[in-house]
């Protein structure tokens, strides 16, 4: 006869290596805390339907309770034979207090037990990710605030653009970050429901009350579907999809960390703490950190294709395919987590290098739609005026120069419509300033994002 727990019609039982391959109990035991709680608040409820004893009550809560002490400790002993993390605390608890803790299970299955722990797993750890998401915002906005009036070249297609604010462009990543925490805001909403008592599919016999257990275990909802209880893992993918795009973000950002921090750029300086060396060539400083946070978003977003593949062909309710939801789910929470970490302290302690990026933003045509948009508030037609400026650019070019370095002599064989106040405007940090449009890279625009992102946090 099999020893299982749910042995009972079986005769035989399976080799150790197909136990091994079905247990679930090397990581789903993550879930001991919330399965202990889960239970705690299910047997109460079964008291107080009178379903249980309170004598049954007592003694099978006295049995968690110390299942409980043994977890904090870390003295638990799982056991592959058990398969996962339920049926092996519910062992322990029989080896307790005996055959009444057999009578846990009344009025549920392992079915709604697994998908409310992973609710519960996972309304806690949202909580976590959107302070740790705050935590890197106000990094953000202190480097920010330390350079508002430190330009820098801004790009499109990687070649220089238009000078802006540092913090302008240090500010972008705040509020992809603001996105990515109401998305995980928003998805407290479909996490914080309750599938305890659902049973197996079909909800149970037994009189149960499942809007106690739900707020027993602080849950604001119940599903009002059995069969999509057990087979709800929607709040995963959302958990996964709003995790990739995540580190969608923080991989761009890591890579533009990767640029600056290069001999061609050296616009910053990362710490040392963030930073390692070669083993060949001493003279390497590299920013490992943020290339294995770009390389890491690759995981994340296997984690969420791998959970859309496994759900797309299921018939309801449970099956065990969906035993699958966990180790991405869990690693998805564990890289995210330590990147956040990572990003914050790499941000906060890095050195922004002014001087360079000053140096940087008057030795480029950055400038060029500073003249294009003077010959155009003088009346000429832009795109004329945009063809006369790439001209005076490519002369620049031939000649080794910048625009400002141009003669008001060469300028005005260009167009009599220039005058001496040209260079006013050619200047990067008139160019930065005139920006005043809102959400616009000028100073005091900047300083107004700042203070709304203040709010945000």
């Amino acid at each position: 006869m099999s020893g299982k727990l749910w042995g009972g019609r079986f005769q035989n039982s399976a080799e150790q290596w197909v136990d091994e391959f079905g247990a679930s109990i090397g990581f789903d035991q993550q879930l001991v805390t919330e399965d202990l709680e889960g239970s705690i608040a299910h047997v109460t409820m079964l008291g107080a339907c009178g379903i249980l004893s309170q004598d049954e009550v007592n003694t099978i809560k006295d049995g968690l309770h110390q299942l409980q002490q043994k977890a904090t400790e870390g003295s638990l002993e799982f056991s592959i034979a058990n398969e996962d993390i339920h049926l092996n605390l519910e062992k322990m608890l029989i080896d307790l207090v005996g055959p009444v803790g057999g009578k846990l299970h009344t009025g549920r299955s392992r079915n709604d037990q697994v998908a409310t722990d992973m609710h519960l797993f996972l309304k806690k750890r949202l909580q976590e990710v959107i302070s740790l998401i705050e935590a890197f915002q106000k990094a953000i906005v202190t480097q920010a605030e330390d350079n508002i009036d430190t330009l820098a070249p801004g790009y499109t297609h990687l070649q220089r653009a238009q000078p802006i604010s540092f913090a302008h462009h240090l500010m972008t990543y705040f509020w992809m970050l603001e996105r990515d925490k109401q998305r995980f805001q928003d998805s407290l909403k479909r996490t914080d429901i309750s599938p305890l008592g659902a049973g197996a599919l079909a909800g149970t016999t037994f009189p149960i009350d499942r809007e106690m257990s739900a707020e027993l275990l602080g849950f604001s909802a119940v599903y009002q579907n059995s069969m999509d209880a057990v087979s709800d893992r929607d709040f995963i993918v959302e958990f996964l999809s709003n995790g990739s795009l995540l580190m969608a973000h923080l991989s761009r950002f890591a890579e533009e960390i990767i640029l600056w921090s290069s001999e061609e750029f050296k616009f910053i300086e990362l710490d040392d703490a963030f930073s390692t060396g070669s083993s060949i060539m001493p003279q390497k400083k590299n920013p490992d950190m943020a290339e294995l946070i770009r390389g890491k978003a690759g995981r994340v977003y296997g984690n969420l294709m791998g959970l859309l593949t496994v759900l797309k062909g299921i018939p309801l309710a449970y099956n065990k395919d969906m035993q699958e939801d966990k180790e991405g789910m869990f690693d998805t929470l564990h890289t995210i987590v330590g990147s956040l970490k990572i990003f914050e302290g790499m941000v906060r302690t890095m050195t922004v290098a002014k001087e360079t990026l000053h140096k940087a933003v008057h030795q480029d045509f950055s400038n060029a739609t500073e003249l294009a948009d003077y010959l155009a508030t003088k009346g000429m037609p832009f795109r004329e005026a945009h063809e006369v400026t790439g001209k005076l650019v490519f002369l620049c070019i031939q000649r080794g120069i910048y625009l400002l370095d141009l003669s008001i002599e060469d300028l005005q064989e260009a167009s009599s419509l220039i005058e001496s106040d040209v260079y006013d405007v050619l200047a990067p940090e008139a160019a930065v300033q005139r920006r005043h449009s809102l959400g616009g890279t000028g100073f005091e625009q900047v300083k107004i994002q700042i203070a709304k992102a203040k709010e945000c946090i």
